[in-house]
This record gives structure tokens, C-alpha cells and sequence, in this order.
């Protein structure tokens, strides 16, 4: 068995702009630089049968690239906050990447994703973070912005869970169509 989730990698400029405000949080858990992508579709644990179907069905997606700006930072949890994340800028290309690859996965048998799909780059786990110091890293951040960035490709990576968090290999890449400009 293998876990698998489809993502956009950042570039390392994006990556250590993200770097400048990951910090200031008791009880945050921040993602390395490995750890950082935009995750577009979770697959979750798949066997090799069902991997090689999954790479069949991402290999035949036809989109063109694109400009992207992460946008903001959020929180999951609410009242118990288990995560902070960059936000994106809205973006219909990368809404219709994400669609293409829903699609793709529920002909290769997958089931469809139930939840409705919220792009972000998770920066930290949290555990028994105080949710004032989450708002006070809310209001910090909030006005951050990535420079513009293209996506020319997205990948399918495998995760591994960890003592020290999950561990992400590139499985396979995926160009897209043009220069992402």
C-alpha cells in the first residue's frame, strides 16, 4: 500500500518567503521546506494496481499552466485550532486543474472527494495552541502575499508518516501545457 496526493511544488523563493513567518506560535509544529506544496487532491492509501491507474489517469489531464499568489493566512479547527495556512488568491485555473483532476480520479475508480476543496499551504500543525495566540498570528499575517509565481507542472507524491511529521517523495510530474505565464 501507498499514500498519494496530487500537489503544486513551490518555488524555493515562494518556499523561503513562507520561512519568514512561520514562527511565533507555542505549541506549532512548522512544515519544513519539504513539507510545503499546495496540495490539490488527497488520494489516500491506494494499492499498486490502483497507483498505476491513478498515474494513468493524471498523465492524460490537458491544462495550461498559470500565474499563481498565495494570499493571506487561515486557520483549521476554529475554537481548537489544528492548523495554520497560506491562502491563494483566487484563481480559475487553478480551480479547473483541481476539477480536471477530480474528475480524472473518480474515472480511475476513486470516490469522490466530500469536501469542498480549499487551496492552501498547510505552515504549521498546532497542539494545545492557545486560540489567542492563533488570532494574534492571524492578524500578524494577514496582509501576506507571495510574488506571482508559474505553475508549469503539478506531481503526484507519496507520503510516509513520521515521528518528525509526514515525509513526501515526488512519484511523478506533470507538465501542463505553455510557460505558466
Amino acid at each position: 500500500m501507498i499514500r498519494l496526493f496530487t500537489a503544486l511544488e513551490l518555488p524555493d523563493s515562494v518556499a523561503q518567503g513562507l520561512s519568514l513567518i512561520q514562527a511565533g506560535v507555542p505549541g506549532a509544529r512548522w512544515q519544513s521546506r519539504e513539507q510545503l506544496h499546495l496540495t490539490l487532491r488527497f488520494i489516500g492509501e491506494v494499492d499498486g494496481r490502483d497507483a498505476n491507474a491513478i498515474d494513468d489517469a493524471l498523465s492524460g489531464i490537458d491544462a495550461t499552466g498559470f500565474m499563481l499568489t498565495l494570499k493571506g493566512v487561515g486557520e483549521f479547527g476554529g475554537k481548537n485550532p489544528r492548523a495554520l495556512w497560506a491562502g491563494v488568491e483566487p484563481s480559475p485555473a487553478l480551480t479547473h486543474l483541481q476539477r480536471k483532476i477530480e474528475s480524472a480520479l473518480q474515472r480511475a475508480g476513486l470516490p469522490a472527494e466530500p469536501r469542498k476543496y480549499t487551496p492552501h499551504v498547510t505552515l504549521a500543525r498546532l497542539r494545545n495552541t492557545p486560540p489567542g495566540a492563533v488570532m494574534d498570528y492571524l492578524a500578524d499575517h494577514g496582509l501576506y502575499a507571495s510574488a506571482p509565481f508559474a505553475v508549469g507542472s503539478f506531481t503526484l507524491f507519496s507520503s510516509v508518516l513520521s515521528q518528525n511529521g509526514s515525509i513526501y517523495r515526488q512519484e511523478q510530474v506533470y507538465p501542463l501545457r505553455g510557460d505558466g505565464a
